[in-house]
């Protein structure tokens, strides 16, 4: 297709979504299988307008992902609850790390056992499978920040964690394919890729989102008022993060995720934001009841909340040009009994026996693990480990190979996860 007609589509859908965002929200079905099925329409499945052959444009799709996601992360961190507590957040931590951990591992299982592809291969596609996805599950994630709903703190959390405490597996497969260096015995992956990368992350992230947010106020509260332009601060923040934690070879992902958490929680607290019956604070009555807001400042005192809505308005974007690429990205001979039986056995297997057996004795109950177990949606985040496999030396065969049951996955996902978070969601509060 040429430039002027892709213009013309994408503007076509980004006016039917804006305008038609209620409307929307209240059909039985998501925004993303609309772009999915104009991608199916317009791509090699149907009419052949064009194609995008996912194993050569890997670069490409690579850093388009890569940013959608960075994105997303942030902003599902800003809209964390605050304050932090390690009883709120314990079966998201279970469900970022342990869950995700036997997910790799039932995946792995499976494409061993069944589909006879070598260990490597197998832990590497369990991996690029088995983070759930920031950016395709926003209606089953935290609408706002200070959302005190458990279900969609829980799902919003996992996913903000779970796309960099994924980044082990993707090294772990590759080393095992001899795409990286895993040192004697595995040490170097076990103290570098999974200790040193992860924790530095978090302490990173969390170091720069506080730093910011106690600059931010100190600039907020001069005489006389020091304006803040919230967005590109924000913004600012995931680079910087980012490119710091990936400079010292930390995950990134996992690092801004808790800058956004960081910020936000630091933020309130400067602002002496006060608790609600949930014990959450909220940010809505600072400028009424805080006692050290800043001087003669009628501006918002967050970056956090300002740049929010711009962010959100990035992931749509970012989310309508992905999945329409995707559905231009699969063709037919994708779809074979070994990758929908992948996304068969992910979906129905290896997600709920995953959140069961890694929520096994917390204390949530078992409507909230039922819910948790089902809506593990993938989508862009598995699109973008794949992308940086292929770029790390797949062989092409391979390579296509793991593309197609990745696609594949993720279009079941967007589908039977799309049809069904209406209806289950309205039942589960009880509509």
């Amino acid at each position: 297709m040429s430039t002027t007609t892709w213009f013309i589509l994408i503007g076509c859908l980004m006016l039917a979504r804006g305008l038609a965002a209620t409307s929307i929200a209240r059909l039985p079905f998501t925004s993303s299988m609309v772009y999915l099925g104009v991608g199916l329409v317009v791509g090699p499945m149907v009419l052949g307008l064009f194609s995008l052959d996912l194993v050569k444009q890997a670069p490409l799709l690579e850093t388009l992902t890569e940013i959608a996601v960075l994105i997303s992360l942030f902003s599902a961190g800003v809209k964390m609850p605050v304050p932090f507590t390690l009883a709120r957040w314990m079966p998201s931590l279970r469900l970022a790390w342990l869950s995700m951990a036997l997910s790799v591992a039932l995946v792995t299982a499976f494409a061993c056992l069944v589909l006879d592809l070598p260990l490597g291969a197998g832990i590497l596609i369990g991996a690029i499978l088995a983070p759930t996805d920031p950016v395709l599950a926003t209606d089953v994630q935290v609408r706002h920040p200070g959302d005190s709903d458990h279900l969609r703190f829980t799902l919003t959390c996992e996913a903000g964690m779970n796309d960099g405490s994924g980044f082990p597996f993707v090294m772990l497969g590759l080393g095992l394919l001899g795409y990286h260096e895993l040192g004697n015995t595995g040490w170097t992956w076990l103290w570098h890729d999974l200790l040193w990368a992860s924790a530095a992350a978090i302490a990173l992230g969390a170091a720069g989102g506080a730093l910011l947010a106690w600059l931010g106020w100190q600039l907020r509260g001069k005489d006389p008022k020091h304006e803040v332009l919230d967005d590109l601060v924000g913004l600012g923040l995931i680079a910087v993060v980012y490119g710091v934690t990936t400079w010292l070879h930390a995950w990134g992902f996992l690092a801004v995720f808790f800058a956004g958490v960081a910020l936000r929680q630091t933020e309130l607290r400067l602002a002496g934001a006060p608790e609600d019956k949930h014990g959450l604070l909220q940010a809505e009555q600072v400028h009424e009841d805080s006692a050290v807001k800043p001087v003669n400042s009628p501006a918002p005192l967050t970056v956090s909340a300002e740049s929010l809505v711009f962010k959100e308005h990035l992931e749509h974007l970012s989310e309508l040009t992905l999945v329409l690429l995707l559905g231009g990205a699969v063709s037919a001979a994708a779809w074979n009994w070994r990758t929908f039986g992948m996304a068969l056995f992910l979906i129905l297997v290896a997600r709920p026996v995953s959140v069961m057996l890694g929520l096994l004795g917390s204390d949530t109950g078992m409507r909230l693990r039922g819910m948790a177990a089902w809506f593990g949606v993938r989508g862009i985040g598995s699109v973008f480990y794949l992308c940086y496999a292929i770029n790390h030396g797949l062989p092409e065969g391979l390579a296509r190979e793991l593309s197609n049951m990745t696609i594949v996955v993720v279009m079941v996902s967007i589908v039977v996860h799309g049809i069904s978070v209406t209806p289950l969601l309205n039942r589960y509060w009880g509509k």
